[in-house]
């Protein structure tokens, strides 16, 4: 089977013949092709991954301020897992900070949507650009009030 044959066919046992070509030192033989694509996409994954924590992140503390009234532990679970999930992320991928504006931005959107439909409140009800600082949107800290 040919290499690219083998990564449609089954991408794993592809990726390990890729890291046994690595370790043996028998770059010529490596699919350079599709090597190239998998470090882009893993590389996209790791952006998205911040994405979605941000997303998420973000939904809460709107939920956290524009609803007092519910506010549950839950929510408060979910705040504090996703600062501690973004910081890990950083400790091991510090140069994604760099993304954290561009990601912040694009997550805000969303987040505005999903604590509309999860509070019953107006989308116009929550700030059209997020109100909140970097550094306290990941503070320990920070619960708005």
């Amino acid at each position: 089977m040919s290499v690219t044959t083998l990564h449609e066919a089954d991408r794993f046992e592809w990726l390990e013949q890729q890291v046994g070509l690595l370790k043996s030192g028998a770059l010529g033989a490596l699919d350079i092709t599709h090597l190239i694509q998998e470090l882009e996409a893993e590389m996209g994954n790791e952006r998205r991954e911040l994405f979605r924590r941000l997303r998420v992140l973000m939904a809460h503390l709107l939920k956290w301020q524009f609803q007092p009234e519910a506010r549950s532990n839950s929510w408060k679970g979910t705040i504090r897992t996703q600062r501690n999930d973004i910081a890990r992320l950083f400790k091991d991928n510090p140069s994604l900070r760099r993304f954290l504006v561009e990601e912040l931005t694009d997550a805000y959107r969303e987040a505005v949507e999903w604590a509309a439909d999860e509070t019953g409140l107006a989308d116009e009800t929550f700030p059209t650009a997020c109100p909140y600082a970097i550094d306290d949107i990941l503070s320990r800290d920070f619960w708005p009030d």
